[in-house]
């Protein structure tokens, strides 16, 4: 069994033994707020204990049919040895500290579940010793809840770098989710702000997962046993805390997916929550409206095969603020357009703003029964407020406005426009962008 393991330090206020559970519970859920990587389980542990996870996720944000999906998002500590310049938890910053013990936030975390405050857990932590004695304690927490609670419910494990091969194998068998976060898209932005950190040894915790994943998923799929870290791994990036630009940001979350195999990159718009002369000032609104694009561009990565190059290049290293990124690659590409409905490919018409994944699937399918009109794309989900610009059905356009760069821009930004620049914080978006920040509908 894993030792259980005491915290104090003395450069801030510490919560010691016996304080109330409640207080540590408010310091450490609101030292885990600026956390962005939670995902979808994917998870397909099965079992007899409480809380059998659901092939289709358990997760700490807003599901494809709208339903709001909890769990509790906490550290295990606050106590930090590292002095990150963007980070709350620093260990130059005087606030309360606190620290659980794996037999504190294994039960909690089993009241709440029973209470039906919770589906899941979202655990990381302050790194408040070596790399292996923290993972250490995280793990022993873990394995409380899957072995003497017998809990079978979602766990998303944060990991510490630098832990050793052994315990990233254990983490693998006790969570589903697991991620680890580079904050930072440079080396160079990373000796900036967080020098003590080290870059390869995130990077390793992705290479190692990757090969512990590839032959054992082989192994589990033939032998019908649980596949190690279902859902894959995951990491955050920092945005607007440092000068990198969008071109940057997207060729570090591409090299991941290519080269580490990571299943989802989180895109953090920068808070300031310290003075640092090394960071922006205070007075600055979180870069909300790069977070939305951001998201948008690592969608098309990901899910509609456009590389790269076709949405960002060194000559515009920012995506464009007033359209969505594949809009504006369909400005810069107009000799592909209009494109007849009936007859255009699968990769062509995911190539038209407003044609999202499951509106393909629904064009397909009605192709095989009729010819289409323009008067029927509305009712198969596609966004016509931009795909009428790109479409015709072999008879007519369902606009009058030229296929000109000029123009298209001029309508396609007209109901996008804003006083500011900047998303405001209830993200007050147009229904159809709002849409596809849920389920990447583009």
């Amino acid at each position: 069994m894993l030792r259980e393991h005491s915290t104090n330090r003395p450069t801030a206020t510490a919560i010691h033994s016996g304080n109330d559970l409640a207080e540590k519970l408010r310091i450490l859920s609101a030292a885990a707020r600026y956390d962005a990587s939670c995902a979808s389980s994917g998870s397909s542990r099965q079992g007899k204990g409480i809380g059998a996870a659901h092939k289709s996720g358990i997760c700490h944000s807003w599901s494809a049919d709208g339903r709001c999906i909890s769990l509790l998002k906490v550290l295990y500590s606050n106590h930090c040895l590292f002095d990150c310049a963007y980070c709350v938890n620093r260990r130059s910053n005087d606030h309360p500290r606190a620290s659980f013990t794996p037999r504190e936030l294994a039960q909690l975390t089993i009241d709440f579940y029973r209470r039906n405050y919770i589906e899941g857990l979202f655990l990381s932590s302050a790194v408040f010793a070596t790399a292996d004695e923290t993972m250490q304690q995280v793990l022993e927490t873990l394995r409380l809840l899957r072995t003497e609670y017998a809990f079978h419910g979602y766990i998303h494990l944060k990991i510490i770098p630098g832990c050793s091969s052994e315990l990233l194998t254990m983490a693998s068998e006790l969570a589903d989710r697991m991620s680890a976060n580079i904050e930072l898209p440079t080396r160079r932005s990373l000796l900036l702000l967080a020098p003590e950190k080290k870059e390869n040894e995130i990077l390793q915790v992705f290479d190692q997962v990757k090969r512990q994943h590839g032959p054992q998923k082989v192994s589990a799929i033939r032998s019908r046993k649980r596949v190690i870290n279902p859902a894959g791994m995951s990491t955050q990036m920092i945005i607007g805390a440092t000068p990198d630009n969008d071109l940057a940001v997207l060729q570090r979350a591409d090299q991941l997916y290519r080269q580490a195999g990571l299943k989802r990159v989180y895109y953090s718009a920068y808070i300031p929550v310290n003075h640092d002369g090394r960071l922006p000032g205070p007075g600055g609104t979180p870069p909300l409206l790069r977070e939305h694009r951001l998201y948008q561009a690592d969608w098309l990565l990901r899910q509609y095969r456009f590389k790269l190059e076709e949405l960002i290049a060194p000559g515009e290293p920012y995506l464009d603020a007033d359209l969505d990124p594949k809009a504006a690659w369909a400005l810069r590409h107009l000799e592909h357009f209009p494109l007849d409905i009936n007859r255009a490919t699968k990769a062509e018409l995911l190539r038209v703003p407003g044609v999202g994944i499951r509106s393909l699937r629904r064009i397909m399918a009605a192709r095989r029964q009729t010819c289409l009109r323009i008067d029927d794309l509305s009712r198969l989900g596609i966004v016509m407020k931009r795909a009428r610009y790109f479409l015709h059905d072999g008879y007519r356009l369902s606009t009058n406005v030229s296929l000109r760069e000029e123009d298209l821009r001029q309508v396609l930004t007209a109901d996008r426009r804003r006083q500011s620049a900047q998303l405001s914080l209830n993200f007050n978006l147009p229904v159809e962008d709002a849409v596809s920040t849920l389920h990447g509908e583009l």
